[in-house]
């Protein structure tokens, strides 16, 4: 691949976007291969946690209209596959079944906000930037920042941050619950490493009913949540990993987990 790198470890694939000269603006074949990775490590049992994050001390600074394959001002039907080549990439993600992570370190706005959001856990370094930049280009939200926003810091939030697409720091990112930690520059690395690792070793089927019993929530009724619950727990209570969490508990010993 040419602008996306993937590396695995221990179970953590990290894929890393790698257009470090343009702050990992998103091209149409960027998109074609952020796509692809994660449609592959939705079906390698062996990839357990993602990572995404961006070379070179930038996250994403959004969608390059710049180049030579975006879609031309004026130009309605090109723009419209342009933008939904970039809904799809936050789609394959969003769906993903595993924890997914992002790694923001400085610039995250727009489109590349919306990958991060997309993710079920943010950590930002201190000199990460974020906004809802789009109307300041005189567009609207895409990539799915419509749908994620207004839940993760409420609609009247939502619309403050879309109106005016106000830079935010780190620590006001947290705040308003845009963003889960923010660590400095040099604690990145490690605090997400913790926790991927932690997530990575931990009960694959129970972190993946737990991910789709929470996303499911927003359009899921009180007693369909009930019911819900009770055939993930019953599909838990019948794997592996409950007869080795208690057995641990048990032996006083830390589990060892083997996803089933």
């Amino acid at each position: 691949m040419e602008t996306v790198k993937v590396t695995r470890a221990g179970g953590v694939v990290t894929v890393t976007m790698n257009r470090p000269e343009r702050k990992n603006a998103l091209t149409r074949g960027m998109t074609e291969e952020l796509r692809s990775t994660f449609d592959a490590v939705a079906h390698n049992a062996e990839d357990r946690v993602l990572v995404l994050t961006g070379e070179g001390g930038d996250f994403c600074s959004g969608a390059d209209l710049s180049d030579a394959d975006a879609p031309a001002v004026g130009d309605p039907a090109s723009s419209l596959e342009w933008v939904r080549a970039l809904g799809d990439v936050v789609s394959s993600l969003h769906r993903l079944s595993k924890p997914t992570i992002a790694k923001v370190d400085g610039v995250a706005v727009g489109a590349g906000l919306g990958l991060a959001i997309a993710c079920d856990l943010v950590v930002a370094s201190t000199r990460a930037r974020l906004s809802m930049i789009f109307t300041r280009r005189a567009l609207s939200p895409d990539c799915a920042t419509s749908w994620l926003l207004p839940r993760l810091v409420g609609s009247a939030k939502a619309k403050e941050l879309a109106f005016f697409g106000e830079i935010l720091d780190a620590g006001t990112a947290v705040r308003i619950g845009l963003v889960n930690r923010a660590v400095t520059a040099d604690e990145l690395d490690a605090q997400v490493a913790s926790w991927a690792e932690s997530l990575a070793e931990g009960p694959s089927l129970a972190l993946s009913t737990t991910k789709a019993l929470l996303d499911a929530a927003w359009s899921t009724s009180f007693a369909e949540a009930i019911e819900r619950e009770a055939e993930c727990q019953a599909a838990n209570l019948a794997g592996a990993d409950v007869t080795e969490a208690i057995a641990a508990f048990s032996e006083k010993r830390s589990p060892r987990f083997v996803g089933s």
